[in-house]
């Protein structure tokens, strides 16, 4: 059994600093420590996926990253490893438990997971070894990762056994309380004035001075919209990973505090992972921008309706406590939602768009990995 300091200390010289997850039991010891150092980030997200998401945009703004989880959430996380680290060559270091172990009797919900958790990490192309049970284990097992993150630029796995690490109790609650500025702006113009998403993108473009912003356009037509219309470096383009432009972002804005991260999502996407408005109204920060583009269907698969017609976007976003919120379908509320600011919480609009796309729309003819890299070199960050 090791101590949470042993390791936490020791991947810290490495550069590892930000933390996100969903706790597990065996965890608890090595939570509480992250929790306790007012120097090191814990992001405590609404599920698996959404963590990974985060600590992969933590990586891009430069900070190394551990996300943590439970086994049985390991498949809350399938996407974004295989479709956003994998794709786009992003190395977090996962921690994950190991619940249903043979040799210790648990639970008969962790029973399947509990024999198949390095099977599915192999099958994801996720080199794993066991989490060090011995502190004299500590630096060759986070070397084997950091020599392969480094070099492959791939997420590397850890598998925690329980009794792993011993308690360590939490002195220091993390502060996600939320206070909301209550500052929303309801647009009422008619339905038959609806904007398209070309008119909205135009206006973000527009409005964003490309030296001190990044912007992340959800997976489909927004992003192939994005880049045929107007690709410039500090663009990235999402082409998997549905539902985790947002998290991905909240891990890039908290990263880099110097920098404006708007993120601009889907009805369909946003429905998705909406656990995620939560996440970014407690941690969020003013530099956080978050632009909803609904047009109530599944564009890119053949206009299938969604069921966001009977959602309130902006009420989720304002209980989950945004600073400011904006809805309506005038494209001139964008306008309105760059002129405002907060103090230190992020903003949202939830803009009603029509469905469909330019003719002939093309896909990025750049690779995933080289619009990384680009938009990397553009805000001078490396691994």
């Amino acid at each position: 059994m090791i101590k949470a300091s042993e390791f936490v200390e020791a991947a810290r010289k490495l550069g590892f600093e930000g933390y996100t997850g969903v706790p597990c039991s065996f965890l608890t010891p090595f939570i509480n420590y992250v929790i306790n150092d007012e120097k090191l980030t814990y992001i405590s997200s609404a599920n698996e996926g959404d963590a990974l998401a985060t600590a992969a945009g933590m990586v891009i703004g430069g900070k190394r990253a551990v996300v943590m989880m439970q086994n049985s959430g390991l498949g809350n996380a399938v996407s974004p490893i295989t479709s956003l680290a994998y794709i786009f060559k992003i190395p977090v270091l996962i921690i994950c438990t190991l619940r249903g172990d043979a040799e210790f009797k648990d639970e008969p919900q962790h029973e399947l997971m509990g024999r198949i958790t390095g099977k599915l990490l192999e099958t994801m192309e996720v080199p794993w070894e066991f989490f060090p049970h011995d502190a004299g284990d500590i630096l060759p097992v986070l070397a084997h990762a950091d020599n392969y993150m480094r070099t492959e630029h791939r997420p590397y796995a850890l598998v925690m056994r329980k009794g792993t690490v011993a308690p360590n109790a939490l002195r220091n609650k993390v502060n996600t309380t939320i206070e909301s500025e209550k500052l929303v702006f309801i647009n009422t113009d008619i339905k038959n004035n609806i904007s398209s998403r070309n008119q909205a993108l135009k206006a973000i473009v527009r409005l964003t001075n490309p030296e001190e912003t990044v912007i992340i356009a959800t997976t489909g037509y927004t992003g192939r919209e994005l880049f045929a219309c107007f690709d410039r470096a500090n663009h990235f383009y999402m082409v998997g990973s549905m539902g985790c432009a947002s998290s991905l972002g909240l891990g890039l804005s908290l990263a880099r505090p110097d920098l404006k991260v708007v993120v601009i999502d889907g009805d369909g996407a946003a429905l998705m992972r909406m656990g995620n408005f939560a996440t970014i109204g407690a941690y969020g920060g003013a530099n956080f921008i978050h632009i909803l583009l609904d047009n109530e269907v599944h564009d890119s698969t053949g206009a299938q309706s969604t069921v966001s017609a009977g959602v309130s976007f902006a009420k989720i976003a304002e209980a989950c406590g945004y600073g400011a919120v904006f809805a309506g379908n005038d494209v001139a509320l964008i306008d309105k939602l760059f002129a405002t600011s907060t103090q230190n919480k992020p903003l949202f609009a939830h803009l009603k768009i029509r469905a469909g796309t330019l003719d002939n729309l093309p896909r990025p003819n750049l690779t995933a990995t080289d619009v990384l890299r680009r938009l990397m070199n553009y805000i001078n960050s490396s691994f």
